[in-house]
């Protein structure tokens, strides 16, 4: 018994210096901006040094009550459509680049290549692509799909932009997700691979029957991490359109940043609520997804 205890004193011991750095810069700013959701805090009230004042669910009925955050959450959810063909394409690439031939490792390290991109590089990329005298356009003419005339700028368009954006969000994206889905393919013992090509499986039969149901937890992980990335997707926006042009690219997370940071009032309060009602949204969406996937696994 007491050899136990101080087994468990040596690993809690072992553990402090992250348990403090997780309880200060993670937890505490955590709870502690769920507490100003529920309170009236602002510039005015910091440059005073006064308290946050509790105002219960104030805060949460101007959110809700403002127009602007429902077109941003409805824009944030929209943005989910990108999880998809973003897990599809991973996956698919993964299987490709999963092939032990070589050269395969030049393969893989370039499809990384956008996830170590920083954002404000894209960006100036992106917006060569995207301008009016940009690549795209280059390539549609070049193609015959449109005319020097009826090109315009896709960032600046109301009905493109919000595409645009998301076209980046799938590049800086794609590759990070494919190295998840290439260690859970590497995972899968070659034992059952073979078996399956001895039975007579196809190619197609071995991925559908051994592959992916050996890749459910890799697939649910990648999944929820897109899930909730598409929801707080903030510096893409950020840099491309600043929300515009008319907010049709405006998202939740741009408006918690807006409320906080921009403007004159730094309203904290009205933006940690904001946050608060974003995360019960990614919850809710991380439920479904668990429950998804908990089915699929009852049924096989």
């Amino acid at each position: 018994m007491q050899v136990h205890w101080r087994q468990s004193l040596m690993s809690y011991t072992f553990l402090a210096p992250a348990l403090i750095l997780l309880a200060v810069f993670t937890f505490y700013p955590l709870l502690y901006g769920a507490y100003l959701g529920f309170t009236e805090y602002n510039g005015a009230r910091f440059a005073n040094h006064l308290p946050p004042q509790w105002v219960g669910l104030r805060n949460f009925e101007t959110v809700l009550g403002d127009p602007l955050f429902r077109t941003a959450l409805a824009n944030s959810v929209k943005y989910l459509l990108v999880v998809p063909a973003l897990q599809l394409a991973s996956l698919a690439v993964a299987v490709l680049v999963a092939k032990n031939i070589p050269g395969i490792a030049l393969f893989r390290a370039a499809y990384y290549v956008p996830v170590i991109t920083s954002v404000s590089l894209a960006a100036v990329m992106w917006e060569w692509v995207f301008n009016r005298e940009g690549t795209l356009n280059w390539l549609l003419r070049a193609l015959h799909l449109t005319t020097p005339e009826a090109a315009f700028g896709w960032l600046n368009n109301e009905h493109w932009a919000f595409w645009a954006v998301m076209l980046v969000t799938f590049w800086r994206g794609f590759g990070y997700y494919m190295v998840l889905y290439l260690a859970g393919l590497q995972a899968i013992p070659e034992e059952l691979e073979e078996a399956a090509i001895l039975d007579g499986a196809s190619a197609w039969q071995r991925f559908w029957r051994v592959t992916v149901p050996l890749m459910r937890p890799t697939i649910l992980l990648c999944t929820l991490l897109s899930t909730i990335a598409a929801l707080r997707v903030l510096e893409e926006v950020l840099v491309l359109t600043n929300g515009g042009p008319l907010n049709s690219t405006y998202t939740a997370l741009m408006y918690v940043y807006a409320k906080a940071f921009q403007g004159f009032d730094f309203d904290y309060g009205v933006a940690s609520a904001a946050g608060l009602v974003v995360a019960v949204v990614a919850l809710l969406l991380s439920a479904l997804n668990f429950r998804f996937f908990h089915r699929e696994e009852e049924q096989a």
